[in-house]
């Protein structure tokens, strides 16, 4: 009889790593790399060479240097035809892999044949020295050149030879032989370490007021006028003005997202709709944004008329006609708003746009990322599988991108990085992805870069100074359901500089003051944000080497708004698990009041008679309670930062449908039947949520109808009520009632009836408007 495969470990595992080649005792360690394992390289820094002798026809030589460690070889680029040529070229070669004990430097003449021998310099690997910053650098030394048999030749060749780790300032420009396999300038700059910013974004706020003297082409109808404005990609436009005249009114706004530097203007036209389908344009004019007023507060910025200008065709040409038409607006770049480009659930930076509202940072994230294990073959290559693998990590506007590691389902990175932090209340991203940029791969139209998986860390949810150390399990979401592509291993630490000025953030609003003020609408942030992310993604992808757009969009979580079952059963139950705790005290205490543990039952009484006699000790028992509750689960804190959680997401329970529904494009690319059976499905679902939105709206038109009449008998009976209540209740103190009513409350079930309780009949009998719908 087959076993079942055991369920897979989507766990957090903690790890115990040899961090900074000391113990991590949890304490700031003095080594700048005391995140990451110590990674031991020799490095070879080819300088230049002189006098180098001719070895063709002509006498001149195309040199380049080939530098050899046993298997491994690395070249530098050659010159044509020069004596003396300059390279500065490092290469480093990893400690762990040398099997050699000499290291070889040799100078060679690129030839269409065989590239012939200059001169070389050979170096025994005993004595090379080793460097730790922060020493000073190895100075470069002149080297004579030798042929096979060990004897001087003309030239000599200038470089420096010596034993690092990762943290020598060579490490990121280096050549690495691990990367032996990857060829062409394009392909080496795509498998090395980099730091990107993003783009400083600003909104950039148009408000459209009046137009003066707009001419027009047919001066028999009244114009319907409206405005247009286009920044980059982005268009909007106003509604049609209420006054149909030469001078139209709007004073509306229209908020743009904008990136510095800022390379587009932007372009309103005025136009006027004399059809259903055709629109004419009455005046057009160009505004650059480098010129426009920045605003940091609330106050507006002053108004301004711009002229606009009209184009006709004369013979084939664009001819300008100078007119008198004017347009009114107030335009300026908001420096008091910050711009979302993330998720406000997973934002890593809450900052204004303008620096001179910035606050002092609060402290410091260190993130070491060290190594992963497990990864899946994410390519084939030569009839088996590999996979690439690199890291990219985000918070605030600094993104890191680790080197590429060839060919590996282990990679060791063993890179450490430093962020500012200025609200503790913020997430780092940390996202692993498969090159498929290497071996030619652009030409080949090389696919995108596979996402291999994520992990977020909260900044509120780590102690001050600790360091963690753990596995975090890399999870993706496939059609086919969630699938555990490997484990990263991260080091992260969250120093603090003020702990007070800490606990003070927690009483700030979370977003600058000008988003509470002046807010905007939940459609305009979403559109806004959709814009910015279209940003920063082209801007990414513009630098070199490009952080490719289907890397910033996994990273910022491009769509995840869009409509999805399983997201949506996962924030069901998420809601459920918080009113848990309420149906959990509903029930106990109606076990309090049916008696089933009379002990319990009559200490709540005395609790009770104790509060009503003294009700000034309502409140303090209240908040000593929680004190209490919380000191108790003190014990119990969470040791270890979150991670992804299949079983919250609703990810390993999904059924294939309705993942396949999340895959899905928008709009839809499936057959028309899935596409009915999912509306069908969709309309049952919104149908059950119709009924309990409509008995939610019956019970509040039956307590508003209490008072209206509509029911002349019911409403005469509660005002009835009322009054003798109003009666009662001034002739008897609060106490008595308050007593009275607890131990009805709380009576014994022997004087308890099954039926429902007369003012819940009274109530369930009022009249409500469902009997007026259709």
């Amino acid at each position: 009889m087959m076993q079942r495969p055991p369920p897979e470990d989507f766990s957090l595992k903690e790890t115990r790593p040899h961090l900074g080649g000391g113990k991590v005792t949890g304490d700031k360690l003095t080594s700048t790399y005391d995140l990451v394992e110590q990674m031991q390289y020799l490095y070879v820094r080819v300088v230049k060479a002189k006098e180098l002798p001719g070895k063709d026809l002509t006498g001149s030589c195309d040199p380049y240097v080939e530098v050899k460690l046993g298997n491994y070889k690395g070249t530098t680029r050659h010159f044509e035809k020069k004596s003396n040529p300059e390279w500065n070229q490092v290469f480093a070669f990893s400690k762990d892999r040398i099997q050699a004990s000499f290291l070889e430097a040799a100078v060679k003449d690129k030839d269409v044949v065989k590239d012939d021998l200059i001169g070389r310099v050979v170096f025994d690997l005993n004595e090379v020295p080793k460097r730790v910053p922060p020493d000073s650098p190895l100075a470069p030394q002149w080297y004579r050149l030798e042929d096979r048999k060990g004897e001087k030749v003309k030239g000599e060749l200038m470089l420096a030879v010596w034993f690092g780790t990762q943290a020598d300032e060579a490490f990121p420009e280096a050549w690495h032989s691990d990367a032996a396999t990857v060829s062409g300038t394009d392909a080496l700059a795509n498998i090395r370490s980099k730091v990107y910013l993003s783009p400083k974004l600003w909104y950039l706020r148009v408000n459209v007021i009046e137009a003066q003297d707009l001419i027009p082409s047919d001066k028999g109808r009244y114009p319907e006028v409206y405005v247009k404005a286009i920044v980059g990609n982005q268009a909007q436009r106003t509604r049609v003005s209420q006054s149909r005249t030469i001078n139209p009114m709007w004073n509306e706004d229209l908020m743009f997202v904008a990136a510095e530097p800022f390379e587009e203007p932007l372009i309103l036209s005025v136009e006027d709709r004399v059809a259903p389908n055709k629109d004419e344009v009455l005046g057009r004019c160009a505004i650059p944004l480098q010129y426009l007023d920045r605003r940091f507060d609330h106050r507006p910025v002053n108004t301004k008329w711009y002229n606009l200008e009209k184009h006709i065709m004369v013979d084939g040409e664009k001819k300008e006609i100078k007119f008198a038409s004017k347009i009114h607006m107030r335009i300026c770049l908001e420096g008091g708003y910050h711009v979302l480009d993330e998720s406000t659930h997973y934002s890593s930076d809450l900052r204004p746009t303008a620096k001179q509202l910035w606050k002092p940072n609060i402290g410091v994230l260190e993130l070491g990322i060290l190594n992963a294990t497990g990864l899946m073959p994410m390519k084939a290559k030569d009839g088996r599988g590999t996979t690439d693998a690199y890291c990219v990590a985000k918070y605030g506007q600094k993104w890191i991108r680790t080197r590429t590691i060839i060919d590996s389902f282990t990679p060791r990175w063993n890179e450490q990085y430093t962020w500012e932090v200025f609200d503790p209340c913020t997430v780092v991203t940390v996202g692993v992805f498969d090159n498929c940029h290497l071996h030619g791969g652009e030409k080949n139209g090389g696919g995108k870069d596979s996402r291999v998986g994520k992990v977020r860390i909260r900044l509120s949810t780590l102690e001050t100074d600790r360091v963690y150390t753990h596995s975090y399990p890399l999870l993706v979401l496939h059609p086919n359901g969630v699938k555990k592509m490997g484990e990263i291993h991260l080091a992260v630490r969250f120093t603090c500089s003020s702990l007070l000025n800490m606990m003070h953030m927690y009483s700030l609003p979370l977003l600058p003051k000008m988003h509470y003020i002046h807010p905007l609408t939940v459609s305009q942030l979403d559109n806004l944000r959709h814009q910015a992310t279209q940003i920063v993604s082209m801007r990414l992808t513009r630098a070199e080497p490009p952080l490719r757009k289907e890397v910033v969009e996994y990273m910022l979580d491009v769509g995840s708004h869009m409509w999805s079952m399983r997201r949506s059963k996962a924030n069901f139950f998420r809601i459920m698990g918080v009113l848990s705790g309420l149906i959990a005290v509903g029930k106990w205490f109606e076990q309090i009041c049916n008696w089933k543990n009379p002990i319990t039952t009559v200490l709540i009484h005395l609790l009770f008679i104790i509060l009503v006699l003294y009700p000034e000790l309502i409140l303090p028992t209240i908040f000593l309670y929680l004190f209490l509750i919380g000191v108790w689960y003190y014990r119990w804190r969470p040791r270890h930062p979150p991670h992804m959680d299949t079983r919250l997401s609703h990810a390993d329970s999904a059924h294939p449908d309705e993942l396949d529904e999340e895959f899905d494009t928008f709009p839809t690319s499936r057959p028309s039947d899935i596409v009915r059976m999912r509306y069908d499905r969709l309309r049952s679902i919104a149908g059950r949520i119709q009924t309990v939105v409509g008995d939610l709206a019956t019970q509040g038109e039956r307590l508003q109808s209490l008072l209206s009449w509509r029911d002349p008998r019911a409403t005469a009976l509660f005002v009835l009520f009322c009054l003798i209540a109003a009666v009662v209740l001034y002739v008897t103190p609060f106490q008595v009632v308050a007593l009275l009513v607890g131990i009805y409350v709380l009576r014994h079930p022997r004087f308890r009836y099954r039926l429902p309780s007369v003012p819940l009949n009274f109530f369930r009998r009022l009249p409500a408007r469902t009997d007026c719908m259709l």
